[in-house]
């Protein structure tokens, strides 16, 4: 017992400063709380990822790995939602909100994806001893790329219109309770593959496990609810104080912090040869982003005083745009199930680019070569397209469902 929980007491060990500042009401220089209260995040997800993967073992399937992506981006969430709660009444921090959102979502597809995809295939050309150009994903992914496609779609309204309505969240969040109805019903009994200190947790007698995942659960929630104002506050101060833009911060570091754990997990099993795991655990935590996060949004932000539209600037609007265009080009290479070595290198390529060519124009330039790509990518595999638009609504078939099972 005491073995297999030694790294999550550990890394709750690299909180206790954290706490310590926030119970006894202290305020460290900036620079310093976004170190405090940054590790505390990220120890604390990486508790939460393992509790969410030891729960495999007794949630089983589809709704397992929908859960666990949820999970995994709780820390990104409570960062994101208290900017747009204190929005509310600060509309300064709409900014941050919209930096936050739109920066994990890019890191996740620019950086998440073409990682896991170009690790899985180096993994299979050594093991077979030929180059292996593309990760090929089962038929049943094509209904999270459904999911993905449609909310993407949607998404599209929000840098149209420069906002981001109460009503446009609300029809978010119940196309996201629809994706988890969805994912429920085409549950499978699969074995869970956990590696680490999850195998450990999940490897322990049934008492014992679910004891352990749930005080897992709930002490890396509340280090998570406690550091994350404190972490938001000090990344908006610490740049001011550093002299850095304070957007940029919060679009880069925070979210870097808060899915290291889940990053990790997915470059795993990449690692291990499990390239299609990761790729669909990355691809459900897009869709939350697409649906659950964004939907959330205006109902923080209204929470905290606001009105019934969450208003973006020209820059947050810019952002959205970018984002959304980066998203579409992700699906059109993934309309055929296949991800392509060179597609991989190249949504690696233009996210970095970003960076090199910040400003309006770089932003514009930017969306207008995903948006061209994307539509290059489509019609290439124009055949795929109804078929993945269809996909969320349609039924899977029994024998179907059992041929994706045994990978015929």
């Amino acid at each position: 017992m005491i073995r297999a929980i030694r790294p999550v007491l550990l890394l709750l060990l690299v909180a206790v400063p954290a706490l310590v500042l926030r119970a006894s009401g202290v305020h460290p220089a900036p620079p310093l709380a976004i170190v405090v209260f940054g590790l505390a995040v990220v120890a604390a997800s990486f508790v939460l990822a393992w509790a969410a993967e030891a729960a495999e073992v007794d949630i089983s399937g589809g709704l397992a790995i929908a859960l666990l992506a949820v999970i995994a981006v709780l820390p990104e969430y409570a960062v994101d939602l208290y900017f747009a709660h204190t929005a509310g009444s600060k509309p300064e921090y709409v900014a941050y909100a919209a930096a936050n959102m739109t920066g994990s979502n890019r890191l996740l597809l620019g950086l998440g994806w073409s990682s896991v995809v170009l690790i899985s295939l180096y993994v299979a050309s050594k093991r077979s001893g030929r180059t292996v150009k593309a990760l090929v994903l089962e038929s049943g992914y094509r209904r999270e790329l459904g999911f993905l496609a449609v909310a993407s779609i949607v998404a599209f309204i929000i840098p149209l219109t420069g906002q981001i309505h109460l009503l446009l969240g609300i029809a978010l969040l119940a196309f996201f309770a629809y994706y988890l109805w969805r994912a429920a019903a085409a549950d499978h009994n699969d074995e869970p593959d956990l590696v680490g200190p999850a195998a450990r947790i999940g490897g322990l007698g049934k008492v014992q496990r679910r004891t352990t995942v749930i005080s897992m659960f709930v002490v890396s929630a509340g280090v998570i609810l406690l550091s994350a104002e404190p972490f938001a506050n000090s990344l908006v101060e610490g740049g001011r104080a550093l002299g850095i833009d304070q957007f940029l911060l919060v679009q880069w570091l925070a979210p870097l912090a808060s899915e290291a754990p889940e990053f990790i997990v997915a470059i795993l099993f990449a690692w291990r040869g499990k390239g299609a795991a990761a790729l669909g655990l990355l691809i459900s935590a897009k869709v939350n982003q697409w649906t659950l996060l964004i939907g959330s949004l205006p109902i923080a932000y209204g929470i905290g005083g606001g009105p019934a539209a969450l208003q973006l600037d020209g820059r947050q609007v810019e952002e959205f745009l970018l984002t959304a265009t980066q998203t579409v080009l992700g699906l059109a290479v993934l309309l055929s199930l296949r991800f392509p070595r060179w597609a991989a290198w190249t949504l690696l390529g233009l996210f970095a680019v970003q960076f090199a060519v910040p400003g309006q124009t770089g932003r514009y330039v930017l969306s207008s070569i995903y948006l061209v790509l994307a539509i290059a990518a489509i019609i290439y595999n124009r055949q795929y397209v109804v078929a993945t638009l269809t996909s969320p609504f349609r039924r899977t078939p029994k024998v179907a469902a059992e041929r994706e099972l045994i990978g015929v």
